[in-house]
């Protein structure tokens, strides 16, 4: 059976069984990601709230930890979170080996370098420019130790192994790997040979229907009724300076939210030189409140160099607004032709997007899908479907 026959052979024994999963006692998860999952929230922050919510609702026990070397012996599985940090998961799935969890894990692999070659700014896209992607990803975590305190025994570890090899090493500890998409499987299996006959269930990044679903809107805010909203942590591979440039001149009404990685504050600071006064800096708003703001605006963009799927872009797409992405990374998987796509490193490319999205007439079809593929509570059911997998393979031996 080949790679793409495979993952649809698994997709439907999901489909037939995973309202099924049989399970003998509830189960006992350990959820564990890197060290700054609260202090720099991502997607990740949501992906593995969310996903903990849904399970507890089926009746595991779900605990989420930040530590590096944990005790995972009173648990039943670990679970892990990022394969581009494997200073961090890399040394959380030996603590597993050693207590004889098995462990699985989300890889939200994402790859950054085109933009470390292209488009990053200063002394460290001069330098990285020229790097292979281990040693690009080496040299980054070096640079966050410096600038933000990043270190832990996982820091050293990975220096001492190497970037690539700690990653494929992560790999071949995991029982199964729970990519966001087929896309993101096949970029691993390109990338790590030996992940290609490794078992993996795809599960879905998603939204909560309770919270973005129009119904359930207050109403729009005034100030930001038909403006362009960009929702996402401010940093150079977003391209929110780019989108600032874009909107320059049209008319049109920018809202961005979130605030700026630790490392990017002087790329903050000129968003704020260059933008005019039709842009609007919100900083951070709570997850529960977006709704509001996904209602008001006509247009969400997000155009970055890369994203696994993108967050705000499903949840400003299930309350109905028009999208703007790039085809950089996985969006295409999720939102096929239903979006307007830009490229990244094109200002005009992204105002030509934007503006064609801001003129369309809104389309209920993006939301009809969204909510029907990408919500919570299926990521949920992927999740514990694939802990069912694993667990039975173990008590055959």
């Amino acid at each position: 059976m080949d790679f793409k026959s495979r993952e649809e052979s698994i997709d439907m024994e999901i489909d037939a069984r995973q309202s099924e999963t049989a399970l003998s006692r509830p189960l006992r998860i350990l959820f564990l990601s890197r060290t700054t999952l609260f202090s720099v929230p991502g997607g990740d922050t949501t992906q593995i709230l969310k996903t903990a919510e849904g399970l507890r609702a089926r009746g595991c026990e779900v605990v989420v930890s930040t530590d590096i070397d944990p005790d995972t012996s009173s648990f039943d599985l670990v679970h892990l979170f990022n394969l581009t940090r494997p200073q961090e998961t890399y040394p959380q799935a030996l603590a597993a080996k050693k207590s004889g969890t098995p462990v699985v894990l989300s890889t939200i692999y994402v790859d950054y370098i085109e933009y470390d070659r292209q488009a990053r700014p200063g002394i460290q896209g001069k330098i990285l420019k020229y790097l292979s992607p281990s040693m690009a990803q080496t040299i980054k975590i070096a640079g966050r130790v410096v600038m933000n305190r990043e270190y832990s025994m996982g820091t050293l570890r990975l220096i001492t192994t190497g970037y690539k090899r700690s990653q494929e090493r992560l790999i071949s500890l995991a029982s199964m790997l729970l990519p966001n998409s087929h896309s993101e499987m096949a970029r691993i299996a390109n990338d790590f040979p030996s992940a290609r006959g490794k078992s993996h269930v795809v599960v879905p990044n998603s939204i909560d229907p309770l919270l973005f679903m129009p119904s359930n809107d207050p109403e729009p805010l005034e100030a930001y009724r038909d403006c362009i909203l960009c929702v996402g942590r401010i940093e150079g591979r977003k391209c929110q300076l780019e989108l600032v440039r874009a909107v320059n001149g049209t008319g049109l009404k920018l809202v961005l939210i979130g605030k700026p990685a630790p490392n990017q504050i002087a790329y903050f600071d000129q968003i704020k030189r260059e933008m005019g006064p039709n842009v609007t800096l919100l900083g951070e708003i709570p997850h529960e409140e977006l709704p509001r703001y996904y209602s008001s605006c006509k247009v969400h963009a997000l155009v970055s160099w890369m994203e696994t799927t993108g967050l705000s872009s499903l949840e400003a797409g299930a309350m109905g607004a028009n999208i703007v992405i790039t085809a950089k990374g996985d969006t295409k998987e999720y939102f096929g032709d239903l979006a307007y796509y830009c490229s990244p490193d094109s200002v005009d490319s992204i105002r030509e997007a934007v503006v064609a999205a801001f003129h369309a007439p809104r389309s209920t079809l993006l939301r009809e899908k969204i909510l029907d593929e990408y919500t919570w509570s299926k990521t949920a059911d992927a999740t514990l479907f694939a802990y069912d997998q694993v667990l039975r393979q173990k008590s055959l031996g």
